[in-house]
This record gives C-alpha cells, structure tokens and sequence, in this order.
C-alpha cells in the first residue's frame, strides 16, 4: 500500500483490508468471466430463493436501521429511501428472476465481417472485471448490483451507507449463499465490512488498480466526490432535474395522471420530476387543474408570476428553483411559448436525465424527442419510468448520463464492453 493511500485513511488495517479485497475481487472477476450461463443462473436462482426464505431477516434488520435514522433526525425522503416493506422484499426477488431470465449478454458477437485477406473479425462482448458500487440508504442496491455484476461476468465490490448497514449485511447473506450453491466464489459479490468512511476513499483510488469502474449511487455530494476523486471510469448521473412539459395538445386527464405520478409516486427517487412546463396556448384550460391537483396532493409549488395568477397558494420561484433537485414534495412551475421555449428550457436548467412531454400532435413529441438531449426521454409517460427494472432489466446499477459507453439505466449488457477476435488461416501482413 503507497505511503499516499495511507494517508487518505489513516489505518493500516484497513488499508490492508481494502487492498486484500480488490485482489480478491480481482481473482473472483477471472471465474466469473469464464463461468456459463447456467452456473450464473443456478446462482441467481438460489440468491432469489435465499431472499425470499430470509425476508424476516432482512426486515427486522432494515427496522433496527430505519429506527437509528429516525433517531438521528433523517427526513421523511431520506426515510422512504431506507426503508424496506414485504413489498419492497419481494420486488427484490422478482427483480433477480428478471435478471436471471434476460439472455447472458457475455460472448455475445454483436458484429462480424470477413476482409478481403480472408480473415473474420467479430466484435464480442466482454466483463469490465471488477466493478465498485458506493452508495447511500438504499439497502436494495445490494441486490441489484450484486445480481446484476454477476449476471454480466464481473465481480462487484458494495460499499453501502453506514445508516444501512444492517440491511445490506442481511441481504449480502442471501447473495452469498446462492454463490456457494453454485460453485462461484464468494469474493464475487464483497460488501465492505465497516462504516469507516475511509473506504471510500480507497475505493476511489483504485485498489491498486484492481478497480475498473465506479458507480456512485447516492445524493449530489457523494456523486461529486466521486467523479471528483476517483482515478477510474464512472458511471454517474450528478442529479435529477427532471421536467414533464404538458404541450397545447395535451389530453388533460392524461396530463393530470402523468404529472401526478411523475411527481408524488415517489417523491425521493432520481426519476421524479422537478419542474412542470405548461404550454401558454394551454393555459387556460390546463394550468389551473394542473396546479390545484398538485396542491391538493400534498405537493408545494413554487411558480412563475403566471402559475401564481391561478391560485394563491403558489409560491413564487426564486431563479435556484429552475436548478433544483428537491426529492421532495416540492415541484417548479412555469408557462412556456410551446415547445421549443420548452426544450430551450430543458438544455439551460436540465440535468440529461429524463424528461417527459405530454403531447397528442405527433410532430411536437417527435421535436421534442429528438431534441432534448437526456439520457431517458418519454412520450406521454411519466418519468418515474426511469428505471432499470421498468426497461426490462431486471434491476439497474445506476442511472448514467455520460455519454461514453452507457447512458440511462444501467443494465447486465451495460456492464460489458468488448474485445475483437480475429479468425485467420495464416494471413501476414504485407
């Protein structure tokens, strides 16, 4: 261990620690990239029979954990995030089943072409190796994360929130177990033994370049942090500001029904919307449902001088509202000159995240579709269907809004990249 590592944590052991496990990791990541199909699917299978066998488990040590942070002052959003429910449980388990039953997206050969020398080229998808997840609160990111690592050949290193550690601990248990069935080894999915916030530290600088990628799942500052510090590739969206523009075309029942779940489904989620664009050729018959709903459901708003004509409870927006991520139930509101102020809008103030528009003129949706450049965007749905499991993958990692190799939710076939193979019959170069 450098003298520079060191000194980032303060302790030799856990130094030593934290090295040991990227070897490991290291080691583990050589299996998996090797492993079939059926011996990753054989651990899945027992991973998502473990969950649902320890689901009292699971939840009496996410109640000790939820207890500490109501302790400690946690709001309700921090809250909702920590919590698990039988539901929740069992959404985990579901979600491995999904995961377990998309096609192994490792030796895929997603190209092929022979050149006029006679040699075949394929390009093949690959395992990054060893991928480093740290993240805050959300105890089923252990699953996700480990399930989806190991479907797509890499080994994970989990670095979990110290406020959910119970949690992770019991649903690692269930990860684990599911690996010795199969035969894989355990070193395949860690979880980082200690609260010590030096971990991440170490993470962050590689382990000995035993890391190959990082994925923060967290709030703003841990995202920063991370794509600040680290000295390997990230996968990471910096927050969610994200926007529902409801266009002059808009069914109003149906503008009412996307915004409010955009909105109030889950307030604390990456995918929740943040600031509502209306239409000012709709106005008159739009706005004030729209605003009067949001408010009866419980929901600030903050608006333009327009929004506040329409009801008195609309605060005005102050201009750090149009920049803001709440997780809350606070929501941004202004008119828009249709929908080119809308996408001019959405590129000043948006994250590339995701953003929505509710629209029945095809041609506004198309404009719209094609020019926001977020990494998710939606026609007449809303945007909380920012999420991996909802694309069909099962689970996600993360959401990325990067551009270089994965954007959006982050899936198994996100999780590879590729190498070429080059099939000749004794070909030398000229």
């Amino acid at each position: 261990m450098t003298a520079s590592l060191k000194a980032i944590d303060g302790s030799a052991e856990l130094s030593t620690l934290m090295t040991d496990l990227g070897r490991s990791a290291r080691v583990a990541a050589r299996v998996l990239a090797l492993a079939p199909p059926e011996q990753k699917n054989r651990a899945l299978e027992a991973m998502e029979r473990a969950i649902r066998a320890d689901d009292d488990k699971i939840l009496a040590a996410n109640a000790e954990d939820v207890a500490d942070a109501t302790a400690s002052g946690a709001n309700s959003a921090f809250l909702d995030r920590l919590t698990l429910t039988p539901a929740r449980v069992e959404a985990m388990a579901e979600g491995i089943a999904v995961v377990r039953g998309i096609p192994d997206p490792v030796g895929t050969v997603t190209e092929s072409w022979q050149r006029p020398n006679g040699m075949t080229i394929e390009r093949v998808r690959v395992p990054l190796g060893v991928v480093a997840v740290i993240y805050e609160s959300r105890p089923n990111v252990t699953a996700d994360a480990g399930v989806l690592c190991l479907k797509s050949g890499n080994a994970v290193i989990l670095r979990g929130g110290s406020e959910s550690f119970r949690s992770g601990r019991a649903i690692h248990d269930c990860l684990v177990q599911g690996l010795r069935e199969a035969g894989l080894p355990e070193a395949a999915i860690t979880l980082v033994p200690t609260r010590d916030r030096a971990a991440v530290g170490l993470l962050l600088s590689g382990l000995d370049g035993n890391v190959d990628v990082i994925v923060p799942r967290g709030g703003k500052s841990l995202v920063a942090r991370v794509e600040s510090e680290a000295r390997v590739p990230v996968f990471a969206h910096l927050e969610g500001v994200n926007h529902v523009y409801v266009d002059r075309s808009a069914d109003l029942d149906m503008a009412k029904s996307i915004v409010l779940n955009a909105k109030m489904r889950r307030t604390g989620v990456c995918g929740a919307a943040e600031t509502l664009l209306v239409d000012r050729a709709a106005a008159a018959t739009h706005l004030a449902p729209l605003i009067t709903m949001l408010i009866e459901s419980g929901c600030e708003v903050r608006g333009d001088d327009a929004v506040q004509r329409v009801d008195a409870r609309v605060a005005p927006a102050a201009e750090q509202d149009w920049d803001t991520e709440y997780l809350d139930a606070v929501i941004a509101a202004k008119l828009v000159d249709g929908v080119d102020a809308a996408i001019a809008h959405i590129h000043q103030h948006g994250s590339h995240h995701t953003d929505a528009i509710v629209a029945e003129d095809a041609q506004a949706a198309a404009k719209f579709l094609a020019e926001v450049d977020s990494a998710i965007v939606l026609h007449n749905a809303s945007t909380q269907f920012a999420d991996g499991g909802e694309f069909g993958f099962g689970a996600e990692i993360g959401i990325a809004t990067g551009k270089f190799h994965a954007r959006g939710p982050v899936g198994a076939e996100q999780l590879t990249t590729f190498k070429y193979r080059v099939h000749g019959t004794g070909q030398t170069r000229p």
